[in-house]
């Protein structure tokens, strides 16, 4: 495990032999800080850090990264003239055990800084998640996968950006053989950071989609920021890139790479691809996988033909990774990973499905599309799409004209779901079918009394909308 000396280390750029103690984990959240932790205190827009480091030595951190003097209450290492510091220069109060503050000149870039050095000391592989839509669930079946045989460790929940992807890094001891770790991107040159402080030696893109486009800017724009990934990858056999052949966007990415290319879809011109795609609703996907000439068929716990990507992802990875498809298929088969969407029961009898977690209109397309999978009267309740800049229309219309063609009921909620509703009726579903309401209250009001036993009810938004607000106001409790 990381421990005080290689802290030092990191951030003098020297051996510095003083503290063997143990370091199990660094966090920006002083209520989360645990015995021996690294408490980072980031300045921020609403609050800042500093004034927390008190309850994060009180909850046992040991360590407390800050850029400002902090109280005379504190013992503080000044590391702000990293050359300075040496081996002779530390007080000897350093070594008394007491809580420390370590005084940079910037606690991002040296929190940066200490999992960078913590990156390249650790003999393991890193597979680098990321794509618009699916790089989650994606992540988290490749965990299992990869679980089956190694020592695997994941950034938890959506620590993927150059806060979140840090602190996982810091998770990781001497002992892990893989880490799996999802990567965001918002502009330019973040994954680049992320890769360099990671090192992946594979590198997974699910697809290019409009997600975040609003900051990120044109589909060209966030292709070119995910391609981030593949340059950062190194060369084959070491380097492994797992690329999704049916992209237009993606396929041309193997040109960005010196990495070994593994192409996944299901086209048969990928190496591996799926046909024979059956959705079994609530009880998961069966499809045939081809590679290298085998042909195997599978069933999966995953919901919606959709997750057939996702099923090849973590198979691509886990043959990248020298694993068998005995190993492969009994992880996925076993695992506890699904969608983001929960099934509940209403009241009534209802099934409700929560995709509420967010929306973009790649994945609500993919929800529409599992919808029109069920039995039963299909009600779907659909949230505004935000962050969709210049596709902010275009998203709108296309999922209109797509629940046009599957929906019963309609219910859009928000502004700009405007669009969605007057594209469905344009693409031939009734007025009286189509409902818009202002916000997720509004929406329960009016679906609470139209459900019946046998409906089938999608709920999805953006988060903004806060449409798990539906589910949890009509869901039965148990």
């Amino acid at each position: 495990m990381l421990t005080f000396n290689d802290v030092l280390e990191a951030l003098t750029g020297s051996p510095i032999e003083l503290s063997r103690v143990v370091i199990p984990e660094a966090t920006i959240d002083s209520r989360q800080a645990i015995p021996g932790a690294l408490f980072v205190a980031l300045p921020g827009e609403r609050t800042d850090g500093h004034l927390y480091v008190k309850e994060a030595f009180k909850n046992g951190a040991t360590l407390a990264l800050v850029q400002r003097d902090m109280s005379p209450d504190y013992h503080t290492l000044d590391l702000s003239d990293p050359q300075a510091i040496t081996q002779q220069t530390i007080p000897t109060w350093v070594r008394s055990g007491a809580p420390i503050c370590l005084r940079v000149n910037d606690t991002l870039a040296s929190l940066q800084q200490i999992a960078r050095f913590w990156r390249r000391k650790l003999n393991l592989r890193v597979v680098g998640v990321t794509g618009s839509v699916g790089k989650s669930t994606t992540k988290e079946l490749i965990y299992e996968v990869l679980s089956h045989r190694y020592r695997t460790l994941k950034n938890l929940g959506n620590q993927n950006n150059e806060i979140g992807l840090p602190l996982s890094i810091l998770r990781l001891g001497h002992g892990y053989q893989r880490a799996v770790l999802e990567m965001g991107f918002y502009v330019p040159g973040e994954i680049a950071l992320l890769c360099d402080i990671a090192q992946p030696q594979v590198g997974v893109i699910t697809n290019i989609g409009t997600v975040h486009a609003a900051r990120a800017g044109s589909q060209e724009d966030i292709a070119r920021g995910k391609a981030e990934l593949l340059q950062s990858l190194p060369a084959a056999p070491e380097g492994v890139a797992i690329l999704n052949y049916d992209d237009p966007f993606v396929r041309p990415m193997a040109q960005l790479t010196g990495a070994r290319c593994l192409y996944y879809g299901l086209d048969p011109a990928a190496h591996l691809w799926a046909d024979e795609i059956e959705s079994l609703g609530l009880e998961g996907i069966a499809f045939r996988l081809h590679y290298r000439g085998e042909n195997l068929h599978v069933r999966l716990p995953l919901i919606g033909r959709h997750s057939v990507h996702t099923a090849l992802r973590a198979a691509a990875v886990g043959l990248s990774e020298g694993m068998t498809w005995a190993e492969i298929i009994h992880a996925m088969r076993a695992g506890q990973t699904q969608l983001r969407l929960v099934a509940v029961r209403s009241e009534s009898g209802a099934l409700l499905i929560d995709d509420s977690y967010n929306a973009a209109p790649e994945s609500t397309l993919a929800a529409l599309n599992l919808l029109a999978e069920m039995p039963g009267r299909k009600i779907a309740v659909l949230g505004d799409m935000l962050e969709l800049g210049q596709y902010e229309k275009e998203g709108h219309e296309m999922v209109g004209r797509r629940a046009a063609e599957v929906v019963d009921q309609l219910i859009c909620v928000g502004e700009l779901s405007a669009i969605t509703a007057i594209t469905a009726r344009q693409s031939g579903l009734s007025g009286a079918r189509i409902t818009r309401a202002a916000d997720a209250p509004a929406a329960v009001e009016i679906l609470k009394p139209m459900l019946k036993q046998d409906d089938v009810v999608l709920v999805k938004g953006s988060h903004g909308l806060r449409m798990d607000r539906i589910i949890a106001a009509l869901e039965v409790s148990e």
